[in-house]
């Protein structure tokens, strides 16, 4: 495995989404995610990120290009992976790890725990200070056909790792893996950063993770 260094942003926290995505774009990491894991599940959306910190906050910058998208799912942890969904899983322990989850329009699934099974919600008054601005906006619609550019960009504070929660993100090893899918859309997809080498789709397998440092 290769290590990603993620680059540090230097700048104020109340910075505005406007001036976060000018800095993202000039400073964060372009990375693609482009492995097809499952051959059960063919098709392949476009799919890339930048990533950067600024040691209060994790930042993340996707842009995807597909055929279907559907936002219908509108409760913090409910079943956004149904929709078109973009999904980050970071553990900073080895041992646990968090599975945050955003659909199109920016609905969040935020847990924690060791394995799929018995996982812990973050609860919602928590996963709501993450700053999130979508260009398909934020109000739902059922599924559309055609050729679809978006992009979201994503602030999650250090408060939302309730577990050990870190003063900050500077000099912090962990491991990760990005995804993005779309169970319920004509199209499934099971698109991921890092190969994942298992019989069926199942991102919740942090020993296909990949190693992060942060600056």
């Amino acid at each position: 495995m290769q290590q990603l260094t993620i680059r540090k942003i230097i700048c104020d926290k109340t910075i505005s989404q406007k001036q976060a995505d000018a800095l993202i774009e000039a400073n964060g990491l372009l990375q693609e995610v482009n492995h097809l894991n499952w051959k059960d599940f063919p098709y392949k959306p476009d799919v890339k990120l930048r990533i950067a910190h600024t040691g209060n906050e994790i930042w993340l910058k996707f842009y995807i290009q597909e055929k279907y998208i559907m936002a219908q799912e509108t409760s913090t942890n409910g079943d956004v992976y149904k929709d078109s969904t973009v999904e980050f899983f970071i553990s900073t322990d080895g041992k646990n790890y968090y599975n945050f989850e955003f659909s199109c329009i920016g609905t969040i699934h935020l847990a924690y725990g060791a394995q799929r099974e018995n996982r812990k919600h973050i609860a919602p008054e928590i996963a709501e200070q993450i700053q999130i601005h979508s260009s398909l906006g934020n109000q739902p619609f059922n599924e559309k056909k055609g050729d679809f550019k978006w992009d979201m960009l994503i602030r999650i504070p250090k408060e939302c790792f309730i577990f050990g929660q870190p003063t900050t993100f500077e000099g912090l090893e962990a491991s990760a893996n990005f995804y993005k899918c779309g169970d319920g859309t004509s199209a499934p997809h099971y698109i991921s950063w890092r190969p994942i080498k298992s019989e069926n789709p199942d991102y919740h397998r942090p020993e296909f993770f990949d190693n992060i440092v942060f600056e």
